[in-house]
């Protein structure tokens, strides 16, 4: 049995709350934006720039044209919330294939389970269960356009069933959308130092593009949680056993801020009906010119990130990361360590979060775990 209220509290982000002095922009399906996998999360929530994996779908897809094994397997677990409730959790399965040296495909899939909630009328109601979930579907297509840089396009299905049954009722209805994302990634080839080789990356992601998504028939639509995620890296080659990379991420919510539509002096429910109206394509373009305290306000809803990784014969792995948000736009702020082991074409990944603010993070004190096959023929690129 689990409490509703908390739920509704922690989960049903499907409206815009803010205050005058904190303009928080909230949105739909945020599970979305949750890091999935261990080696992401070692490393501050970054991927959009970092080396290829199986888990690139989610931060930058164009990656896989550059994977250098022929098909990836990755499967990750992260529990949430779990010093509160034991039984919420999101699950993530990749898997990529090359088609040659030039081109890959992706997909995969991503499932946000609530637990188990039993819901009762009066004290001597018996219950019924409901299962609130939420998950994605990915597929994406990545070609190289030159030795150095590869583009992607990748297509999600969203299906959030978080409704209810009221009265007794079982017609609750999931809401359901798609969106798009396209995506580019630049690595360098190996360029030699006077100690030590190195090699550059870069890459940038606009994803969840699409129109709104909407729980009820005729009810207020919603924003999905469009991004706009690039960053840049440098690899420092040592030798042949030691690599030392180092990562910068930003990441900006494509999703207009809300504010004081009407001038009243406050943001109040007639805000958010203007607030709502606008589309989601729209609202994509609005977003990086609408900030009531003008473009100060803007760079304060980038949140930015730092990682590093450290790799040792292509089989041990150690990371670290920071990730930092405005205190006015949800004061996220945290340190991570991580952790790789592999063995053969397997390779288990783990990772730890520190939270740096007074705000408590959903996966504070908290193990993620990831488990990566590498199978098939290497490919090798310059």
């Amino acid at each position: 049995m689990r409490k509703i209220s908390i739920l509704l509290l922690l989960f049903f982000l499907v409206k815009v709350t803010a205050q005058e002095d904190q303009r928080v922009i909230t949105t739909a399906v945020p599970f979305l934006t949750i890091a999935a996998d261990a080696r992401a999360g070692g490393m501050g929530d970054m991927g959009v720039a970092t080396s290829t994996d199986a888990f690139s779908q989610q931060w930058n897809p164009a990656k896989f044209a550059f994977a250098e094994r022929k098909m990836g397997i990755g499967l990750s677990y992260t529990p949430y919330l779990e010093s509160i409730i034991t039984d919420i959790s999101l699950l993530n399965a990749s898997y990529f294939n090359k088609i040659n040296e030039q081109s890959a495909f992706a997909v995969s899939l991503r499932y946000f389970t609530l637990g188990e909630i039993e819901l009762r009328q009066f004290a001597n109601d018996p219950g019924t269960l409901a299962k609130p979930n939420e998950l994605a579907l990915d597929g994406s297509y990545s070609l190289k356009l030159s030795p150095t840089f590869s583009m992607a396009v990748g297509g999600r299905y969203i299906r959030s069933n978080l409704k209810l049954p009221s009265n007794g009722s079982e017609d609750s209805q999931a809401a359901s959308s798609f969106a798009v994302d396209v995506a580019g990634y630049y690595r360098s080839r190996e360029i030699a130092y006077d100690n030590f080789d190195g090699r550059w990356r870069a890459g940038f992601n606009i994803s969840n593009i699409g129109g709104k998504i909407q729980y009820d028939e005729g009810g207020q639509e919603n924003f999905l949680p469009s991004n706009l995620k690039f960053g840049v890296g440098f690899d420092f080659i040592l030798d042949q056993d030691n690599v030392i990379g180092l990562t910068t991420e930003f990441n900006k919510l494509l999703v207009p801020t809300p504010k004081d539509q009407n001038g009243d002096g406050v943001i109040d429910s007639a805000d958010n009906d203007i607030y709502q109206n606008e589309s989601g394509f729209s609202g994509i373009f609005k977003s990086f010119g609408d900030a009531p305290d003008g473009f100060s306000e803007e760079l304060k809803e980038m949140t930015w990130a730092l990682g590093a990784e450290y790799v040792y014969q292509d089989a041990f792995m150690v990371r670290t990361g920071y990730f930092n948000e405005s205190d006015l736009k949800g004061s996220r702020k945290f340190f991570t360590l991580g952790a790789g082991f592999k063995f053969k074409a397997a390779q288990i990944d783990l990772s730890y979060l520190f939270s740096t603010s007074q705000v408590k993070n959903p996966l504070e004190n908290t193990l993620r775990f990831s488990l990566t096959f590498s199978l098939g023929e290497e490919f090798y690129n310059d």
